[in-house]
């Protein structure tokens, strides 16, 4: 028995998932900011923040990217970025 074909997002649930992602980005960049601020540039817990913040940029593009394949043909723009 063959698995079940997975359904892409629908373009609302990519315009949700994008905005909670920013969210993200935002909440997760202000507690680099504060970490950096009390630990210092070169702590690792700085670090790991910032390298998060440059992976969750790149799960967006990423999303971003996908969203562009599920909704062929549909402005998608800003979703994610």
């Amino acid at each position: 028995m063959r698995p079940e074909t997975p359904k892409p997002l629908t373009r609302e649930e990519h315009m949700e998932m994008g905005r909670e992602l920013k969210q993200a980005r935002t909440k997760l960049t202000e507690l680099a900011a504060l970490v950096a601020e009390v630990y210092g540039p070169h702590n690792h817990a700085t670090f790991m923040f910032q390298k998060i913040v440059e992976d969750l940029d790149t799960l967006s593009g990423d999303m971003q990217a996908q969203a562009a394949e599920d909704l062929r043909g549909q402005p998608v723009e800003g979703f994610y970025t």
